[in-house]
């Protein structure tokens, strides 16, 4: 293991990225979202993404030279086309304008179709709680989950994320994809030979597999089991359906680089608390107290920003075998 700084996980991103022709703007945005990521000790959404990135971008199934286009067919509702660039720059540029959106109407609806990997969904609803504002999301992405009771995957793992402001704290978010985890920790633990515990997949016969090479062959179970199936199809239906998306069926892999761009799509709703109760801030640190009080407790993302400061002053274990490979693409690009 080697460890690296924030600014150091940031230039190697933007090398990496840099390399095959992804502008610097673009670049910079890829780089935080990743970085925070491995901040926040989520590596299967951190550093390890920069391979299958710089590879979608050689293959086409990232157009690096995409650029969001923006819509408000409504006062509260606004339609960013990602037009199959990194999905980082709609959401971006779509969450400034539904922040102002949400302030003036109360509420807004922020759609982005055609969209890439979005990287821990909860860091938007964070930001948008820092905005003081309440925020819902929910993406959606190619099919690794069975319908409760099948055994051909449909939906993805779609996870859903929730913000909450307070007062004089951290935001509260919710972050959770509705299998019992990302995809991406079943990639690092197929790139280490590692295992899974039985509950995660199921091989392609239907059958319970700690095999991470099986596990991708077959289909994801789904968290809460129906309840999560439910909800599964919930997120295709707002994220995918309603946004102008391909749906978990029709979507290529983040994985890998066969097949045309995912498609895939984002959908956030915004509210501005102050439309609705003037005394909001006041009642959630109510049953924030009811729930500190305590002994035991936390609130959801307490922990996760406790280890962000943490690994902000250390920084970040970073494996030699992925520092190599991501270096060796930085200087290729380079020379």
């Amino acid at each position: 293991m080697a460890i690296l700084t924030v600014q150091e996980m940031k230039d190697l991103a933007c090398g990496v990225l840099g390399a095959v022709g992804v502008p610097e703007d673009t670049a910079r945005l890829v780089a935080d979202e990743l970085t925070l990521a491995e901040l926040d000790g989520l590596p299967s959404h951190g550093m390890t993404r920069l391979t299958f990135y710089a590879d979608h971008v050689k293959s086409g199934k990232v157009l690096v030279d995409a650029r969001p286009v923006v819509t408000r067919p409504r006062p509260g509702a606004i339609l960013v086309d990602a037009c199959h660039g990194f999905a980082y720059p709609a959401i971006d540029i779509g969450l400034r304008e539904g922040v102002a959106a949400a302030r003036k109407e109360g509420t807004c609806a922020v759609a982005v179709r055609r969209s890439h990997h979005c990287g821990m969904l909860g860091h938007f609803v964070e930001r948008t709680a820092k905005e003081g504002l309440v925020g819902l999301a929910f993406a959606s992405t190619p099919a690794a989950m069975a319908p409760w009771g099948g055994s051909r995957p449909v939906f993805g793992t779609n996870p859903i994320a929730f913000g909450c402001p307070r007062k004089d704290d951290d935001p509260i978010v919710v972050d959770m994809s509705l299998t019992p985890v990302a995809r991406g920790k079943i990639i690092i633990a197929k790139q280490r030979g590692e295992s899974i515990p039985t509950g995660w997949a199921r091989d392609a016969q239907g059958r319970d597999t700690t095999d991470p090479a099986e596990a991708l062959k077959g289909t994801m179970l789904p968290m809460g089991g129906a309840k999560g199936a439910a909800l599964a199809l919930m997120v295709e239906l707002l994220a995918g359906t309603l946004t102008g998306s391909l749906h978990g069926t029709e979507a290529s892999s983040f994985f890998d680089t066969q097949g045309g761009p995912p498609g895939v799509g984002q959908f956030f709703l915004l509210v501005d608390p102050a439309a609705f109760n003037p005394d909001f801030a006041t009642r959630v640190e109510d049953v924030c107290r009811s729930v500190l009080d305590q002994e035991g407790t936390r609130l959801p993302g307490m922990r996760r920003v406790a280890g962000r400061r943490e690994r902000e002053a250390k920084g970040v274990d970073v494996p030699d075998a992925l520092l190599g490979e991501l270096r060796r693409r930085a200087t290729e690009g380079s020379g």
